[in-house]
């Protein structure tokens, strides 16, 4: 692609970034890293967990996003009694025109391209299960068939950290499908007059239709085309071997703290992210601190704390904030930080 051409498509990429932000900017009041996580997981081709107490506008940011895309919707409420069936889909019995039967699949809830699965720890394990080959290779298999869902798919999945009693944790396999994990927080004094403003006075804001499947296709081809320097990519490799406890790059948050450091995808997502953030700074080239950016989403669902950890209530932030501080970017640095863990054994 020819240097005007790369310009030209990063600059479109940014618009209908800023343009998709701003329509939902219209409906959900403040969350604008929640907003931007969300927008960078959708064009990064990766999923996103959503976790907060209820009432802070998770499922409307999912619904509102919706209506800006012009892409096929379906919302799942995840409760103990739903079967994989009922994600999925499954084979019906049909009657044909000369009155013969003949078995049909009925499509679940799951052949949509943005999914909404509310309150995703609510259901059982087999039933999360579900959507594992789904969300990891963006087709279903059911009745012996295997089917391809429409691009693009994203599936959005919020948990409430609250009333855990009856609730089922997920998996560390179904957690590592998810590109990001975006922590919703409560709003500022403002936001909140803004949001009882809306709610109480009549005040009607919906979301228009701003972008279509085929561009954010496009989009996503794209960002795989930035270019990733080797000394970036070794900087992703050290942040994410630094989750590992007992490893070359360990801090010591790590290795005092976690059991099981974060998989190959967490290389992905910071990757495509890093990525995703070079573009919307103007650059065609992924820079440390786009990555540093983006380490939280991408690597706290990925760390599994040891007993100590969880007795101390320690946070997977406060671990990711360490391996980012300690983390060197200069070569010169990397050799000291080598030397010093080798020195330690």
């Amino acid at each position: 692609m020819a240097e005007n051409d790369v310009a030209r498509q990063a600059q479109l990429f940014r618009e209908d970034f800023a343009r998709l932000r701003a329509e939902v900017g219209k409906v959900i009041v403040g969350h604008a890293d929640i907003v931007d996580g969300v927008l960078i997981a959708l064009f990064a081709g990766g999923h996103v967990l959503l976790e907060g107490v209820p009432g802070l506008g998770k499922t409307l940011l999912v619904r509102t996003l919706a209506e800006a895309l012009e892409l096929q919707f379906s919302r799942i409420q995840f409760t103990p009694d739903l079967m994989p069936a009922d994600v999925i889909g499954t084979n019906l019995v049909v009657e044909t025109a000369p009155g013969r039967r003949e078995f049909k699949f009925q499509p679940g809830p799951v052949f949509a391209q943005i999914v909404l699965a509310d309150e995703i720890n609510r259901a059982t394990p087999k039933t999360q299960s579900a959507l594992l080959e789904a969300m990891q290779e963006h087709r279903v298999t059911a009745g012996g068939e295997t089917r391809t869902l429409t691009e693009p798919f994203f599936v959005l999945a919020t948990q409430n950290p609250l009333e855990m009693e009856g609730t089922y944790p997920l998996p560390e396999a179904q957690l590592d499908r998810f590109f990001f994990k975006l922590m919703v927080e409560y709003s500022t004094r403002e936001e909140l007059s803004e949001v009882l403003r809306r709610t109480t006075e009549g005040v009607s804001v919906r979301a228009e239709k701003v972008l279509d499947g085929g561009r954010v296709v496009q989009w996503q081809r794209l960002v795989r085309e930035v270019v990733l320097a080797p000394h970036v990519k070794d900087y992703i490799v050290r942040l994410v071997l630094a989750t590992h406890p007992k490893g070359q790059f360990a801090p010591e948050k790590t290795n005092r703290y976690v059991r099981y450091g974060a998989s190959p995808r967490a290389s992905q997502a910071l990757a495509l992210a890093g990525k995703i953030k070079a573009l919307l700074d103007g650059r065609y080239n992924v820079a440390f601190e786009d990555v540093a950016a983006v380490a939280k989403p991408a690597l706290r669902h990925r760390l599994i704390l040891n007993f100590e950890g969880e007795a101390e209530g320690v946070s997977p932030d406060s671990v990711v904030d360490e391996i980012v501080e300690k983390t060197p970017r200069q070569a010169q640095d990397i050799e000291k930080v080598i030397s010093a863990a080798a020195a330690k054994k």
